[in-house]
């Protein structure tokens, strides 16, 4: 029988430091005078309680190590529980959610997604919109300390390949995601700060900067406005594309320059992809900009250069209603957000080293065909990828694909439109924010959907953030045999 205790006790943790986390947009609130800072202090204290009393409950059962099957438990445990207690300063505050709405914005911010159900944002207290930034930057930082140590250990859709990446020595799965998340920490906290800085310079508040900066580098998208970051028109959307794509590289690169090791970045094959992915596809829709509509050639690069630097790393700001673009370039969003950033970044989706080890290989086999007796192999990063890392990641694809079909259909049963059930199970899945169409495009959001729709988006959200197969797993009558 699997001992849940570790699983607990970690969990249990997660959820005092959220608890912990609420007391800031207490301080909010209580700063500008709204009075709903009660609230916060409330669902402070019950998430304490819970959180403390489950670690406390299962602290016996701690272990330097942890087992397969409960490493899978706690990686989706985590998701699952969080958005419950983030949601109760959403259903007990000033925007008086309903538990299925709470939890999908709870979801969404903690997921990185993006998504909302929130209207009016722009009246809306600092506490409540500074609640939503935090779930997204606590939601980033879980994202890559996932990534970096809990998917290559699960050897989930090929993460396995950077198993002894920079981190073969840390020992144990739990002292190792110590050692990481101190030195990630440090980084994310660092590249925060410059974006709040760099927003300030630019012109913006002290509390839009703040909580701009935490939606920028978590990619996560959560404005403080309807109109989302369409009031910052200008240099501001240059400065976001930048940390955008900072947040977007590997941090086990930023780790290893902190060490004093600058060339890998620069040599990172994925980094180098995701560069030249993200010029050529802002150069494309440059030049369709400036030759359709009356765009002038500043503009049509500035709105391209964040649109789709926006969509490819997942964030989900939009600065202009895209929609209105055509539908070429309205089908270029769409396959964009399938793309995604670097693995062991803030990022989601599909990720550019699995594109990477597909097309290796389908170069592989091409020359397999032209040269019956050749020896080929498919590469990554200057190394034989082996069949394990390649059944992963078809299995990855395989998985994708198959979900989304079947996401989309349990929309459409909701009574959905196609294009809204298709680009919200995609927009889902890979953790964009916006999906297509006049209901949850740039311009809306998914509030006028009806619960079911929003339950299946938010398995839809979970599963997709943890790359569908760690999910999945925990499913099978196997697993709970092991």
């Amino acid at each position: 029988m699997i001992d849940l205790r570790p699983v607990g006790y970690v969990i249990g943790l997660l959820v005092a430091i959220l608890g912990a986390t609420m007391l800031l947009p207490m301080l909010a609130d209580l700063g500008q005078g709204r009075g709903h800072w009660p609230v916060f202090l409330e669902s402070s204290l019950l998430t304490l309680f819970v959180g403390g009393g489950l670690a406390l409950s299962c602290a016996n059962g701690v272990q330097q190590g942890l087992t397969i099957q409960q490493t899978f438990l706690l990686t989706t445990g985590v998701w699952v529980t969080l958005p419950i207690f983030g949601a109760l300063p959403l259903m007990l505050g000033a925007t008086e959610l309903s538990f299925t709405d709470a939890y999908f914005e709870a979801m969404s911010g903690l997921t990185t997604t993006g998504s909302t159900v929130i209207t009016g944002l722009d009246n809306l207290p600092q506490g409540i919109l500074l609640w939503r930034g935090l779930l997204q930057w606590l939601g980033g930082i879980g994202v890559i300390i996932v990534a970096m140590v809990f998917l290559p250990e699960l050897r989930v859709g090929g993460m396995q390949i950077f198993k002894s990446e920079a981190f073969d020595t840390f020992g144990k799965i739990l002292p190792r995601a110590t050692a990481i998340a101190r030195q990630i920490s440090t980084i994310y906290i660092a590249l925060t700060m410059a974006c709040t800085l760099t927003y300030l310079a630019l012109g913006m508040s002290v509390f839009d900067a703040t909580v701009h900066a935490l939606t920028t580098v978590s990619t996560g998208g959560f404005a403080n406005y309807d109109s989302s970051f369409a009031v910052f028109s200008g240099l501001p959307e240059y400065a976001a594309s930048f940390f955008m794509v900072l947040a977007a590289l590997p941090f086990v690169r930023y780790v290893q320059m902190i060490n004093g090791r600058t060339t890998p970045l620069l040599r990172d094959s994925q980094v180098q992809v995701f560069l030249m992915t993200i010029a050529a596809l802002v150069a494309v829709s440059s030049v369709v900009l400036v030759t359709t509509f009356p765009h002038h050639w500043e503009q049509a690069l500035r709105e391209s250069l964040f649109n789709i630097t926006s969509i490819i790393t997942g964030t989900g700001y939009a600065s202009v209603d895209y929609m209105g673009w055509g539908s070429f370039l309205v089908a270029l969003f769409f396959f964009t957000g399938l793309i995604g950033g670097c693995a062991g970044s803030t990022t989601c989706s599909v990720k550019i080293f699995r594109y990477q080890i597909l097309f290796s290989s389908i170069r592989t086999q091409i020359r397999r065909i032209r040269s019956p007796h050749g020896i080929f192999a498919p590469r990554f990063e200057g190394r034989t990828v082996g069949p394990d890392v390649m059944s992963s990641v078809i299995s990855f694809f395989m998985f994708f694909v198959v979900s989304l079909g079947l996401v989309s259909w349990a929309l459409a049963m909701t009574g959905l439109d196609m294009v809204t059930s298709v680009s919200g199970a995609a927009t889902a899945l890979a953790n964009v924010g916006p999906g297509l169409g006049d209901i949850i495009g740039p311009a809306g959001n998914f509030q006028s959907l009806n619960d079911s729709a929003k339950w299946i988006l938010s398995i839809a959200m979970l599963t997709g953030r943890l790359e569908l197969l760690s999910v999945y797993a925990i499913l099978t009558v196997r697993f709970w045999r092991a």
